[in-house]
């Protein structure tokens, strides 16, 4: 009998310990923004319904760990600041009443502790385990429960992919289902977003972008596809290829994106578009270069192909393909006379007639919030104003038109078909 009470006494305590848990447990909330992720609302959980949310009443503070790391983060713990309160669902969506209340915290690219990514040289962007202990006095919030991923959350994050022994990892959206057929965008990641996690390219590139309401619009909607290399685009096998020999990735993506087209039978193969930055940008010229009859356009940022590479006869192959390139004069990474001006110079010449090129002077800060023209990110990140659809200009600084009417890249990109 003692032995049916303990059983029965532990298991209350358990409950009674789940339920203080579930009082105590917070979800935060992870976007892309221009310079990165970052965590910018925590939605807390109630053990009863409220109408109303005051900002003031609370205190957050963040707390960011990465075990795997050689030297210890930077910023490991701080203050997070609270810009709003409103009530909420379990998702943090507004509503009159409810059992959650959710916390809008500030955030920007100088403001590190809010970032759940953490930079480690060789290894490119990694989660970090990131807490988060909330208190408006009478109270302490301090058990993750969780993470909501705006626009990441639409996205199948399960993809796997092998072809002659190389292995790729990749993200997919599906647009909602109509009569007739989709594009495909495709977008191939930067350098430090490699691995096997796909949510790190939606994220660090804020690549999720594309499936976002304002350019899916463009294309009445369009699949996006998302691949992941394990290392990196411009990896040889034996070190850094920037055009001037093969790397072992371009085959088997190939590959991918034609299992991925035969598993989603309604996608244009018309409209097939391919981009990506720096080691994606790369990759993507690479891809037109070997396979010019099966791209409609590409979107290419921060261009890491060495013009020198790029052989009189592979212009000739490429320059009847729609391209759009974004880049920076001011980019060190990808230097824009070494890369991107004498590409779209050579094709220009060999009589490409729907080639453009936006060279901006800096990358700046296009929200106007954290100081407009007058912030600048670095030069290399150019792919900011391709995930925001904001250039518009050409090489000359003339609007780029499409029937006499000035266009966006994406809204150009949507009109392009074979």
């Amino acid at each position: 009998m003692k032995s049916v009470f303990k059983i029965i006494a532990l298991t209350c305590f358990i409950i009674s310990l789940n339920s203080a848990q579930a009082q105590n447990s917070y979800t935060i909330v992870v976007e892309g923004f221009d310079w990165g992720p970052a965590v910018n609302k925590v939605i807390l959980s109630l053990d009863q319904t409220t109408t109303e949310a005051n900002a003031g009443d609370f205190t957050v503070n963040a707390t960011r760990k990465l075990e795997t790391a050689d030297q210890p983060i930077q910023p490991a713990q701080g203050e997070r600041e609270v810009l709003s309160a409103y009530v909420s669902d379990e998702k943090g969506n507004r509503v009159n009443e409810g059992n959650n209340i959710t916390l809008v915290l500030a955030v920007g690219p100088r403001q590190s502790i809010a970032s759940p990514f953490q930079y480690v040289r060789g290894r490119g962007n990694l989660w970090v385990d990131y807490q988060l202990s909330i208190s408006n006095g009478d109270r302490t919030w301090n058990q993750l429960a969780g993470k909501v991923m705006p626009l990441i959350d639409q996205f199948d994050l399960t993809g796997k992919f092998t072809s002659d022994g190389i292995s790729l990892t990749y993200a997919s959206f599906t647009p909602e289902k109509r009569d007739g057929k989709f594009p495909l965008i495709i977008w191939l990641h930067g350098g430090g977003e490699g691995g096997t996690d796909p949510t790190v390219p939606l994220l660090g590139n804020r690549a999720a972008n594309y499936a976002s309401e304002e350019i899916q619009q463009y294309f009445d909607g369009a699949y996006v596809l998302v691949p992941q290399t394990p290392t990196r685009w411009m990896d040889s096998g034996e070190g850094t290829t920037r055009g001037e020999r093969d790397d072992i990735y371009f085959k088997a993506l190939k590959d991918l994106f034609d299992d991925f087209i035969g598993k989603n039978p309604d996608i244009d193969t018309n409209r097939i578009y391919v981009g990506g930055c720096s080691n994606g940008g790369y990759m993507s010229l690479k891809l037109l270069v070997e396979y010019p009859e099966y791209f409609a356009a590409g979107y290419i940022s921060a261009l890491a192909y060495r013009a020198q590479n790029l052989t009189d006869t592979q212009v000739q192959d490429i320059k009847d393909i729609p391209m759009w390139f974004i880049h920076s004069k001011d980019d060190s990474t990808t230097v824009a006379n070494n890369t991107v001006i004498p590409v779209y110079e050579k094709l220009k010449a060999a009589g490409a007639a729907n080639t453009h090129l936006t060279l901006y002077d800096h990358v700046v800060d296009i929200t106007n919030v954290y100081g407009g023209k007058n912030y600048r990110y670095p030069g290399h990140w150019s792919w900011i104003y391709s995930h925001a659809n904001k250039s518009q200009t050409d090489y000359d600084g003339s609007p780029v038109k499409v029937n006499d009417v000035p266009v966006t890249v994406m809204q150009w990109m949507s009109l392009q078909s074979k």
